[in-house]
């Protein structure tokens, strides 16, 4: 088995096909120094953190994972807070920064006999539609190379490899561009409230999320096209202040801003996710905006589903489970897209400005409704509260 990609998918379906007794090599363009350090998400789903505990794979999430259940909306008309573990099915997140659990998962799988090539870019699957497909590489030194495997698992997100392999005219996209750029800021700065903190203001949505007691994670809404370096520090700590409204609800923890990135909100499926013996999962198999933190939870359940299913295939020459992983991937990852979406629509403002018709006003009274409903409605906050931290 080869599997394309050493994130949270290809590192959770190398330990669980180890564990199976199936023989399986990662391939990572990145060194290890950078696949350990990388920030991305932090907030694990309740049906995540039951997986990886199933799996052994919890360790170090139940050491240094915080539980986290409230969320705060602040608005021109006031803020609230949803408690939504005593919401929907009662459940919460657990925040864990993924590069952490990246390193567990790589550690556990190199400590049981795993093999991991490093700084190795694939460069191409070819002879999916056989039961002897082959993955060309550019290795660490610059060599050409080739690895065969019975499977492959393109784990290697939306730019990799795996998607630029697929056969023309075999594969459905479905694409979104929400027209919504964020700027997405690491600080070292200790959480200013103990929520995760959407702040809907004209200026553009702002949010908070704590990472660890002395790292912040914050989103500023720019414009689209701004370069990542374009505000100064001060410009980003003064507009944060501003749209997350400091002055009524207390100052925020400032500090160094030691890593920012721009991200445009997109909305990114393939269908199918199985090509003959190439199979997708992760950004690999859909992008999806990080408004509602779904994207390292998907990757960790399709990759729970997918090890099963090769392990029957390989082990008891049964094929069932990997006929249905395309589809039962799909279920979930649609669920997850309906859900971002609807919040990408409850935390930002109509693109533009109003029309002739006042198209744009009308939306955003549409907005300020959907939010007040959010604040008042028992119903509307276990239908938010279910969504929320389900995958």
């Amino acid at each position: 088995m080869v599997v394309l990609g050493a994130g949270p998918a290809g590192l959770v379906l190398g330990n669980l096909l180890q564990d199976s007794g199936i023989d399986c090599v990662i391939l990572e363009r990145a060194e290890r120094a950078h696949v350990e350090t990388r920030a991305r998400a932090g907030f694990l789903a309740a049906n995540t953190v039951r997986i990886l505990e199933e799996h052994g794979l919890a360790d170090g999430l139940r050491r240094r994972g915080q539980p986290h259940s409230t969320c705060e909306f602040r608005t021109a008309d006031g803020r609230f807070r949803l408690e939504y573990s005593e919401l929907g099915l009662g459940e919460r997140h657990t925040v864990y920064p993924q590069q952490e659990l990246v390193t567990d998962l790589l550690k556990r799988f190199l400590d049981v006999g795993g093999r991991v090539r490093f700084g190795t870019e694939a460069v191409a699957v070819h002879d999916t539609e056989t039961d002897r497909p082959s993955v060309t590489v550019r290795e660490a030194d610059g060599r050409p190379g080739r690895w065969r495997a019975r499977y492959v698992a393109g784990c290697d997100g939306r730019h990799g490899a795996a998607r630029r392999s697929l056969p023309p005219g075999s594969v459905r996209r479905h694409h979104c561009d929400h027209g919504v750029t964020w700027l997405g800021l690491l600080a070292e700065a200790p959480p200013s409230l103990d929520a995760v903190g959407y702040a809907v203001h004209e200026r553009g949505f702002a949010g908070h999320m704590a990472r660890t007691s002395e790292i912040t994670r914050y989103y500023v809404q720019c414009e689209r096209g701004t370069p990542a370096d374009a505000w100064s520090e001060d410009r980003i700590w003064d507009e944060l202040d501003l749209r997350m409204r400091a002055k009524e609800y207390g100052p925020l923890h400032r500090g160094s801003v030691v890593q920012r990135a721009v991200v445009d909100l997109e909305s990114d499926v393939l269908e199918p996710l199985r090509h003959g013996s190439l199979f997708l999962a992760g950004d690999a198999a859909a992008l999806i905006s990080p408004s509602a933190a779904k994207g390292a939870n998907l990757a960790v359940l399709e990759a729970s589903i997918l090890a099963p299913a090769l392990a029957a295939d390989l082990v008891h020459g049964d094929s069932g489970r990997l006929d249905a992983y395309s589809a039962r991937c799909l279920e979930h990852i649609w669920r997850a897209q309906e859900f971002s979406h609807w919040m990408i629509g409850l935390l930002h403002g109509p693109p533009g400005a109003s029309g002739p018709e006042g198209e744009s006003l009308f939306q955003t009274a549409l907005r300020r409704s959907r939010i007040n409903s959010l604040r008042t409605s028992r119903s509307r906050q276990d239908w938010f509260a279910e969504h929320y931290v389900g995958v």
